[in-house]
């Protein structure tokens, strides 16, 4: 009888192979009978979007435009080039502001954005005090506008305002440039809704005297290698959003000789080199921009799934995903679950806020938890959860960056490149560590922690990218 040739042949002729997939109990049962069992973690894509997903994959402009995007994000140079005013970088003037998230109104804003602006109202000279500055607000005549929207960034309510001194950091493989307000500190800072007296002189001494010392400095030496203290700092234990501490050494010991060098007041000298030494999360503020200007060349790709930007303003987590353009997905934004300062608690903690989720979209801050793990004493959790959280996140992303290393495991590079159509088929979504702001104004920081990003956002991307892809545009 003449041997037949099917799909079969050869199935039988040794020992069964099994792959699983969701069926645990089938999976143990059968490892119980010495069955070799290939376990993969599948399930179907949330909100039944499986046909959507189906459509992006399919799109012929997907995977090129993936690669072309990832390609982009891992080649960026950022680097500090100089310091800028607010109204010469991105053309603000009086009655105009930026600030962190997806666009939002006065009447909607949280109470730490309202603080804020009140804040950078006073700084502005456009009230003399606050009840002036929040009847202003509530007048419908200020102007808002997300920070994204002009090529910048902002933490926590990320508020700027034409007279602020900005970092300028310039992606030397792309040549666009990203902007960002000089850190404050902790504890009662504007960025956190507190508009106190000494908020407001602190912001002035930052513009008179701080700003101007920063750009004296860069100046002798033409700009600072951003990419080269983050790869260091992820090595000495940063994940770079919540824990700068490495990096922002590393910042004083490159700034302080130029500072030296600039001729500068030795008393306003020793202010400045006093104030940046003492805040560890000085470096946070160039972190920003460095990861923005790094994803801007990943936008407006055509069938591109990659998101490039993910930001809370209070009120709303929103995302951008390249290949939507500049369309925001937002969706409520979650109380950060962490540890709190002093008796503040749960209570007393506004919604997520802020820009630095743009560390997370650049494949570090909380998807380099695992170089970091002393970031769980600050956040909650234990180091065994960093480690996981990072590994997670190689399952929604699509490389590893070259360089964003990380020693723990193996010197493998950070995941980096989220696939918005990998986080609504495999239900995971980012892993963001955060600061949280008190949600009455005025009151600052209360605690850090971790927050879990809405995964509405992410279908409803997952939705506008496959209309685009059906009708090519």
């Amino acid at each position: 009888m003449p041997e037949v040739n099917t799909p079969l042949g050869g199935l039988l002729d040794g020992p069964p192979r099994v792959v699983t997939a969701g069926v645990e109990l089938f999976e143990t049962t059968l490892a119980a009978q010495g069955v070799e069992v290939v376990p993969v973690d599948w399930r179907p894509p949330v909100d039944g979007l499986a046909e959507e997903v189906a459509r992006i994959v399919a799109d012929p402009r997907t995977e090129e435009a993936n690669r072309t995007a990832l390609e982009r994000i891992t080649a960026a140079e950022p680097r500090w080039v100089g310091i800028t005013t607010a109204r010469e970088a991105v053309g603000i003037e009086t009655g105009q502001f930026l600030h962190a998230g997806p666009p939002i109104t006065w009447e909607r804003a949280s109470g730490p954005l309202r603080g804020a602006l009140i804040g950078a109202m006073l700084y502005e000279g456009m009230a003399e005090t606050p009840e002036e500055a929040e009847r202003l607000g509530a007048s419908g005549t200020l102007e808002l506008a997300p920070c994204h929207s002009q090529a910048a960034v902002g933490p926590m309510a990320g508020v700027v305002s034409p007279s602020m001194p900005m970092f300028a950091v310039e992606n030397g493989a792309f040549g666009n440039t990203a902007y960002c307000t000089l850190n404050e500190g902790l504890g009662k800072v504007l960025r956190y809704g507190a508009y106190a007296p000494e908020v407001i002189e602190r912001l002035r001494w930052m513009q008179e005297v701080l700003g101007p010392a920063m750009d004296a400095a860069v100046r002798q030496v033409d700009s600072l290698d951003l990419r080269a203290m983050i790869v260091q700092a992820i090595q000495m234990g940063d994940e770079l959003h919540n824990r700068n501490r490495a990096a922002s050494a590393l910042f004083v010991r490159e700034v302080v000789p130029p500072l030296l060098e600039a001729g500068i007041d030795p008393s306003d000298l020793a202010d400045v080199v006093r104030f940046i030494n003492g805040n560890e999360h000085f470096f946070l503020n160039l972190g920003m921009p460095a990861a923005k200007s790094s994803l801007d060349p990943a936008r407006d790709l055509p069938g591109c799934s990659v998101i490039v930007a993910m930001a809370r303003n209070g009120t709303d987590f929103g995302i951008q995903v390249s290949g939507t353009g500049d369309r925001w997905f937002t969706a409520p934004a979650s109380v950060p679950d962490g540890l709190y300062l002093g008796d503040y608690g749960y209570d007393d903690a506004n919604p997520d806020i802020g820009d630095s989720t743009i560390m997370e979209t650049g494949g570090i801050g909380g998807f380099v938890m695992a170089a970091a793990p002393a970031i769980v004493r600050f956040v909650g959790g234990q180091a065994a959860d960093a480690l996981d959280a990072t590994r997670e996140m190689y399952g929604i992303t699509l490389g590893e960056h070259p360089h964003f290393q990380i020693p723990i495991l193996e010197f493998r590079g950070s995941p980096v490149g989220i696939d918005v159509t990998r986080v609504v088929r495999t239900g995971t979504v980012p892993a963001v560590n955060t600061g949280i702001a008190g949600k009455v104004a005025g009151t600052g920081q209360v605690g850090a922690g971790l927050v879990t990003p809405p995964m509405e956002v992410f279908t409803q991307a997952v939705r506008a990218l496959a209309a685009s892809a059906e009708s090519g545009r």
